[in-house]
């Protein structure tokens, strides 16, 4: 029974995986258009997710094949012939209990080690492809466009980074629009921001509402980019991706009243959020075991177990938004999180009560 509820979840939790990552790719089909991203860089982006995905995978995936099993048992007469040999709940339900608790161990890795991991890298490398001006901002043989009313064309790159053939049309200053041309150029990075070497060009101007058209020789000119990066080259690092030593040592006078709540309650639910591993496969077998054997089918047993997880994620989720709107609530969402695990369990080790029939029919 362990092996076929292993290999049952490690197929649904593949599927599921294949599914989210296909939605989750259409996201970055923008950068592949607009900024040019190689397919590698793609799939780098959209792996970094996936660990993200897992924590939620799993459960959900577990609980389903956990009902799917115990449900074809169950109508095969198996579990029937199982407690003729004596079996009890408990006894019945080990299996699904033990793959519940591996579920959890693993979301325990994920969630404490692993995605504060993957998400910081996923946000570097997001944060580094939004703002690597030298390959990807400025696209040969496109007009690329750069905060509000910079417009920067390039012909082509040589094979050592120069750029040739340059266009940057200026029009921040709406009353004074100026169009430059330049042989070659080149990015260069300062302190103040990124800026456009130009080398041997013109630069145009003519004043607004006609006149004459004004025309400036140069060696050399620059072209600030700040508009493109406002000016900050520097990454905030939200609660997702910093480790739990710096979640447990955040104080509230460095991160600011509400990030401060986020990050504990982030803290909090990195250790409750792989407990509904457990829950959620005892709650299922607790539900169908004690249901006994019915001809007509289990649909209306199945629906119960299905809806006292979808009730189990609800209360997650308030628990965890009372939480983040007063610390207090923390002890609530760990309440929510051990609740299931202890009724049920505490539902498979009764023993099951014989009915007045069969009390009647056992001698004294």
């Amino acid at each position: 029974m362990l092996r076929q509820l292993t290999v049952g979840m490690v197929f649904v939790s593949a599927a599921l995986a294949c599914v989210l990552w296909l939605t989750q790719s259409l996201r970055f089909v923008e950068m592949i258009v607009s900024k040019g991203i190689s397919s590698l860089t793609f799939m780098g982006l959209t792996l970094l997710l996936m660990p993200t995905f897992l924590v939620v995978i799993l459960p959900i995936s577990l609980f389903a094949v956990v009902l799917f099993t115990y449900n074809k048992l169950n109508t095969d007469r198996e579990l029937v012939v199982m407690r003729a040999v004596g079996l009890s709940h408990w006894a019945l339900a080990r299996p699904g209990l033990i793959l519940g608790a591996a579920v959890t161990v693993v979301g325990w890795m994920l969630s404490l080690w692993i995605i504060p991991a993957s998400v910081g890298a996923f946000r570097e490398l997001q944060w580094g492809i939004r703002n690597d001006l030298t390959s990807i901002l400025l696209q040969e043989g496109a007009f690329n466009k750069f905060g509000q009313g910079l417009t920067i064309y390039v012909r082509s790159r040589s094979p050592n980074g120069e750029l040739l053939g340059l266009l940057v049309h200026d029009k921040r200053n709406p009353e004074k629009p100026v169009t430059l041309m330049a042989e070659r150029g080149s990015l260069v990075n300062t302190p103040t921001g990124p800026r456009v070497l130009m080398e041997n060009g013109n630069r145009q101007q003519l004043p607004r509402g006609g006149g004459q058209l004004s025309i400036l020789y140069f060696d050399s000119y620059t072209v600030d980019l700040a508009t493109a990066t406002n000016g900050d080259n520097t990454r905030y690092r939200d609660a997702r991706e910093r480790s739990v030593r710096e979640l447990l040592n955040a104080r509230e006078s460095d991160w600011g009243l509400s990030e401060y709540r986020r990050s504990k309650v982030e803290l909090h639910q990195r250790v409750t959020s792989p407990l509904y591993g457990l829950g959620f496969a005892a709650v299922a077998l607790a539900v169908l075991l004690t249901a006994g054997f019915d001809r007509r089918g289990q649909m209306v047993t199945i629906l119960k177990a299905v809806g006292a997880m979808v009730v189990m994620q609800a209360l997650a989720l308030g628990s965890n938004n009372l939480a983040t709107a007063n610390l207090a609530f923390v002890p609530i969402m760990y309440m929510v999180a051990l609740a299931p695990i202890a009724g049920s369990c505490w539902i498979l080790l009764k023993p099951p009560r014989l009915s007045r029939r069969r009390r009647r029919a056992v001698p004294a």
